[in-house]
């Protein structure tokens, strides 16, 4: 049997927050799997036993325990923030892209396309490179935009 570096040892208020997570079914399903596997380790299973039951790799119950001895429960919860990564259009380079997608399209085009308008971005220096797959993902439909419903309800 291997002895195991990190060991988890849970608060009742940890307990109790971590079940309620669990129970509620409010989060994010990485995040319930990542309680589940604390409150698991807790109760004293071993790591190859935890990653068979909830359908994980055996790596990510050592790092889930690790995080967790590092950086406390929420640490060991919650993703941490990637490092060098940066937006490529900024909140103003995004109101012009939009503005841009709403004026009329470029002589010779019936519309503006996302290439069309990735070119334009990078054309006024609002950019320095952008795919028009940023673009998509910059003009992408919400639920708060018009012409979708929240309900299959039908116009009225």
């Amino acid at each position: 049997m291997v002895r195991e570096k990190y060991g988890v040892r849970l608060t009742p208020e940890q307990r109790n927050q971590l079940e309620h997570l669990v129970r509620a079914g409010k989060s994010t399903a990485r995040v319930t799997t990542r309680a589940r596997i604390l409150l698991k380790t807790d109760a004293g299973w071993a790591a190859p036993r935890v990653a068979e039951a909830l359908d994980v790799a055996e790596g990510t119950v050592f790092r889930i325990k690790r995080r967790f001895a590092e950086a406390g429960l929420a640490g060991a919860l919650q993703d941490r923030v990637q490092a060098n990564r940066y937006r490529k259009l900024e909140d103003r380079g995004e109101a012009h892209l939009i503005a841009l997608a709403c004026s009329p399209a470029p002589e010779g085009h019936a519309h503006w396309t996302l290439r069309l308008l990735a070119g334009k971005v990078v054309e006024l220096g609002l950019a320095s490179s952008l795919s028009h797959e940023t673009v998509r993902q910059r003009l992408k439909k919400t639920l708060s935009s018009r012409g979708r419903r929240k309900s299959g309800a039908s116009p009225r």
